[in-house]
């Protein structure tokens, strides 16, 4: 029988812990680590509007395989910006405050396309 996962043995990246890139354990490093994972901003991205089932998710992320699902649904849970809830898949109060910090990133990313349109050169 598979023993369950506790919280001393997560799995994702967590801050004061080294993580892909970075020895230092900082915390933007392991947030770096975690939003860089693949799929992992595009579920948090189909979670704004409310709760998704597993289903709906796969299904808003283009059939991402269900193993990548699960393993990035899991490192969401543990660094508390997802949970289940009876509705599905939800964003946590910390996942809900994160997505408002990436709104100025957001932003940018939208000036940063009108500048950078095809047949403009940069100043």
């Amino acid at each position: 029988m598979a023993s369950r996962r506790t919280r001393s043995s997560r799995s994702g990246p967590r801050p004061g812990v080294p993580v892909r890139g970075s020895r230092s354990g900082r915390p933007i490093m392991a947030a770096l680590d975690l939003l860089g994972r693949r799929w992992a901003l595009r579920v948090l991205w189909e979670l704004r509007a409310g709760p998704l089932t597993f289903r709906a998710i796969r299904e808003a992320c283009e059939d991402v395989s269900p193993s990548v699902l699960n393993s990035r649904l899991r490192e969401l849970r543990e660094a508390e910006l997802v949970e289940k809830s009876d509705a599905g898949y939800v964003l946590t109060t910390s996942g809900k405050e994160l997505r408002r910090a990436l709104e100025p990133l957001s932003r940018w990313s939208e000036e940063w396309q009108r500048r950078s349109r095809p047949g403009r050169h940069p100043s």
